[in-house]
């Protein structure tokens, strides 16, 4: 099964979504966005699926919000056409981590704004050697929105977060497994079948994944209650700063 811009195979069990938009490294457009949230539903629908990897194509994981978005949102962020564009792409990783089974993420490349924000969605991340992963949100003049704070101190602890999302720091393969937001780091080149490998390590039986998945995001969380009113607290405050951004 396949869209113009996710791509979704489903391989013993194990579900592959694809951002497909190498163009602009898989920068999340409205339209992007929709289609991720309708490719997950499909995942959540299908009885066989026991784990999913969510990955990029074109050697890149996800660039953010386009930009062009994120223009269209600063005209005016209470706008409802433009407030409800900013939360389908928010629904976009909610519905990732919310997904019934487990999630890995197969990050290569680039993964910056908001597509740090998917990649920490995961359950499990397997990054590449040359990855760089950057929140940036501060270095171009925005609040942090989705959840973010929520799920980086959940990822990285709270001293990790701050220097990820107050800080601007930056960081690559191996910092990221050794500051506990990847699992793994392996060449590039190998990314995907690691990812591929550990999703297919979920219990043989779907029902018994999906059940233990379950369990697992009651007792462990971010709860869903946690993560939307983390969602909801950033967004005042990211509408702000989009409108100020705009003003400049």
């Amino acid at each position: 099964m396949s869209g113009p811009e996710v791509r979704l195979q489903v391989r013993d069990g194990v579900a592959v979504i694809t951002l497909d938009a190498p163009e602009r490294r898989n920068a999340l457009t409205l339209a992007m966005a929709t289609e991720l949230v309708r490719t997950i539903a499909l995942v959540d629908a299908d009885p066989e699926v026991r784990s999913a990897v969510v990955r990029g194509s074109g050697g890149h994981f996800c660039a953010g919000a386009h930009r062009e978005l994120l223009h269209d949102v600063a005209e005016d962020p209470a706008d409802p056409r433009r407030y409800a564009a900013l939360g389908v792409v928010y629904d976009s990783f909610f519905r990732l981590g919310r997904l019934g089974v487990p999630v890995v993420a197969s990050v290569r490349g680039a993964a910056v704004g908001a597509g740090v924000n998917l990649l920490l969605a995961a359950d499990v991340r397997v990054v590449g050697a040359n990855t760089r992963i950057v929140a940036g949100f501060g270095a171009i003049g925005l609040h942090p929105g989705g959840g973010h704070l929520l799920l980086a101190a959940a990822a990285l602890g709270r001293s990790g977060a701050a220097a990820m999302t107050l800080l601007n720091q930056e960081l690559d393969g191996d910092g990221s497994v050794r500051a506990g937001l990847a699992r793994e780091c392996v060449a590039d080149d190998e990314v995907d079948a690691r990812a591929f490998a550990l999703a297919a390590a979920a219990p043989a039986d779907p029902e018994l994944s999906r059940r233990v998945t379950a369990s697992f995001r009651r007792s462990v969380g971010p709860t869903v209650v946690e993560w939307e009113q983390a969602m909801e607290a950033e967004r005042a405050p990211q509408m702000w700063s989009l409108r100020r951004r705009a003003q400049r």
